[in-house]
C-alpha cells in the first residue's frame, strides 16, 4: 500500500483517527504498520503521515511530556506510554487557553453535532477543575476569520466526496471566475488553502480560502483524478525546471521580493539593488508585482513581458486623467506608497 495516493481526508476525520490510534497504540506495544493500516482502513503512507504528528502532541501546553512515538517502517514503539495515562494538571493560563479555544471551536460552521456536543460536554468537566481559571477565561473569546464558513463547506465536501461549486478572486488576472472543483484536501501554509481538481481548466489548482466569494456544495460527487500529493515543506509555490524564465531588477526597496518569491538566482547590483532570476508557469501575473514595485523594479525579460507590464504602468496612470489636480495628488501619491 505504501506509495499510492493518499485518499482525500477531513481534518476533523484525521484528529478523531488519531486519537483512536493514541489509544489503540498504547494497547499494542509494537505493532506492525501494515496491521495498524489495515485496522484503521487507511494506507501506510497515511499512517506514518499521522505518525509524525503525534510526536508534537503531549499533556502540556509548555511542550513537556510529548508523545514518545516512533516507527522503523515495520513496526511502531511508544516509548512513554505511562506518562500519558498519569491525570492531566493543567496551570491557570493553560486552563484558560484551553477553554476559550474549546468555546470558539464550538461555535464553528459546519461541525457535526455529535462532536459539537462532545466537544461542550468536555468543556464542562474541564471547567468543573479549573476551577477560579474558567471564570477569568470566561471573560475572553476568539473570533475566527471570515473564511471559517468556507473552511466548513471545503472541509464537509471533502468528508462527504462531493463537488464545490465556487466564486473566486484572481489578483494576479483581477478577475472572479467561476468553477467546480472537486476537493483533494485543505493544506495550511501561512494561509489556509484547498487543494483542488479544477474542472475548468482540467487540472490541479491551489485556491485561498479569504479570495472565494462564494461557495455551494453541490449534489455531484467529488471524482478527482488520482494524483501524487506535493511535499509543501518548501512552500506552497514551487516553480518547476520547464516553467518560463523571467529577470527581474529591483532596486534597494525591492530587495523584499528575493524573500517572498521562489528564485533560481539574486545577484547583486551596484547601486544595492538585486537582479532576480525566477521561473513561474504564468508570467503574466508578474506584471502586478512591477505596478507594486513602481520606482523600485522592472522586468528585463522575456521582452513581451516587459512591454506588457510598461503599457499596465501607462494604463494605470493614463486613469488619472480628467481628474482634478487635489484628486490626482492623491493618487500618484499613492502609486508611489505602493
Amino acid at each position: 500500500m505504501a506509495g499510492k495516493p493518499v485518499r482525500p481526508t477531513s481534518a476533523i476525520d484525521q484528529t478523531r483517527r488519531m486519537l483512536s490510534l493514541v489509544t489503540y497504540l498504547r494497547e499494542r506495544p509494537g505493532a506492525r504498520v501494515e496491521d495498524v493500516a489495515r485496522a484503521f482502513g487507511i494506507s501506510e503512507d497515511e499512517l506514518v503521515s499521522d505518525l509524525d504528528v503525534l510526536p508534537m502532541c503531549g499533556t502540556s501546553f509548555r511542550g513537556g511530556d510529548l508523545l514518545d512515538i516512533d516507527t522503523d517502517g515495520e513496526r511502531i514503539w511508544w516509548h512513554n506510554p505511562d506518562d500519558v495515562a498519569e491525570p492531566l494538571r493543567l496551570a491557570a493560563d493553560e486552563a484558560t487557553a484551553l477553554l476559550v479555544a474549546a468555546r470558539a471551536v464550538a461555535t464553528l460552521p459546519g461541525l457535526r453535532e455529535s462532536d459539537r456536543q462532545a466537544l461542550l460536554r468536555a468543556t464542562a468537566k474541564v471547567e468543573t477543575a479549573a476551577g477560579e481559571a474558567a471564570v477569568s477565561s470566561a471573560r475572553l473569546s476568539v473570533t475566527f476569520e471570515s473564511e471559517g464558513g468556507v473552511f466548513a463547506d471545503v472541509d464537509r465536501a471533502i468528508s462527504e466526496r462531493r463537488r464545490l461549486w465556487i466564486r473566486y478572486y484572481s489578483p494576479a488576472r483581477d478577475e472572479v471566475t467561476e468553477r467546480e472543483i472537486d476537493p483533494i484536501r485543505l493544506v495550511s501554509v501561512g494561509h489556509t488553502y484547498v487543494e483542488a481538481w479544477c474542472r475548468r481548466s482540467e487540472a490541479r489548482r491551489t485556491f485561498r480560502l479569504d479570495r472565494v466569494a462564494e461557495i455551494r456544495i453541490l449534489d455531484e460527487p467529488s471524482a478527482p483524478p488520482e494524483v501524487e500529493l506535493r511535499d509543501l515543506s518548501e512552500g506552497l509555490v514551487q516553480p518547476a525546471a520547464e516553467d518560463p524564465e523571467v529577470v527581474v531588477e529591483v532596486g534597494p526597496g525591492g530587495r523584499w521580493v528575493a524573500e517572498y518569491y521562489p528564485h533560481d538566482s539574486a545577484d547583486e547590483l551596484p547601486d544595492g539593488g538585486l537582479r532576480i532570476t525566477l521561473r513561474t508557469p504564468d508570467p503574466a501575473s508578474l506584471r502586478r508585482l512591477a505596478l507594486r514595485l513602481g520606482r523600485d523594479g522592472r522586468i528585463v525579460s522575456p521582452p513581451e513581458l516587459a512591454d506588457s507590464a510598461r503599457q499596465a504602468a501607462r494604463e494605470a496612470l493614463a486613469a488619472y486623467d480628467g481628474m482634478d489636480i487635489r484628486d490626482a495628488g492623491v493618487a500618484h501619491a499613492a502609486h508611489d506608497g505602493q
